[in-house]
């Protein structure tokens, strides 16, 4: 996509949330933004200049011009909407389509990301700060096996994607997801190992993990944690 984007600022580097921003906007064409590759829990989030923008201290934020918004699945939905009104990377707003890519959205945030993934980081990776709970990280395994259960049916019946043969943010969510879940030793069955093999391989995703891992991250607790 041709153009001049210096105007948007991606604050976040290093964890899965932020890999799904750079990510889309690599499959946007988009590459010539302002990147403040800031990890988590190295004390960057924590400036007065950065809780000025999120008062919560997390990444990612995007800055665009005036506008300043976190939440990764909200930020890409709108990097697209707004980006990408000629390509299929979110479906129509007010259509049937983006009320089921609403819906995986918010299903893949809350009971893979936040309820299950993020619980065992808590009491695992950062267990120092949070307590260990080995009942909790049983739960939220056995409830992420079961949920992501479901999303693999959806896919043997109705993908090659989340929303049938159209690839779109909803496997941006999906796919970090399932990276996250493979790091933490996670069983994945053929279909999600394969569905996952095939997005990795996308070149947008490789141009964008290349950036959002940067060696200096790798073989840290950042890599390839999470932003909480």
């Amino acid at each position: 996509m041709a153009g001049d984007y210096q105007h948007l600022t991606v604050w976040g580097g290093g964890t899965t949330r932020t890999l799904r921003v750079h990510w889309i906007l690599h499959e946007l064409g988009i590459t010539d933004y302002d990147r403040r590759l800031i990890g988590s829990r190295t004390g960057e989030t924590q400036t007065p200049e950065y809780l000025a923008l999120n008062p919560r201290g997390k990444i990612p934020v995007l800055c665009d011009r005036d506008l300043v918004l976190a939440e990764s699945a909200a930020i890409i939905t709108y990097l697209a909407d707004t980006y990408g009104r000629e390509t299929d990377l979110v479906p129509p707003p007010r259509s049937r389509q983006r009320a089921v890519y609403d819906q995986w959205c918010f299903f893949m945030m809350t009971e893979l990301d936040a309820h299950t993934l993020y619980v065992i980081r808590r009491h695992r990776d950062l267990a120092a700060l949070y307590g260990e709970a080995p009942n909790a990280i049983s739960a939220a395994e056995e409830g992420f096996a079961r949920q992501v259960a479901v999303i693999s049916q959806a896919l043997q019946s109705g993908g090659p994607y989340l929303l049938g043969d159209t690839f779109t943010c909803a496997d941006i969510i999906l796919t970090s997801c399932l990276t996250w879940a493979d790091a933490y030793k996670q069983p994945l069955d053929t279909i999600l190992l394969d569905y996952t093999a095939r997005q990795t391989a996308r070149p947008a995703y490789q141009r964008a993990a290349a950036l959002n891992y940067p060696p200096a991250l790798r073989g840290t607790p950042l890599y390839p944690s999470q932003d909480a």
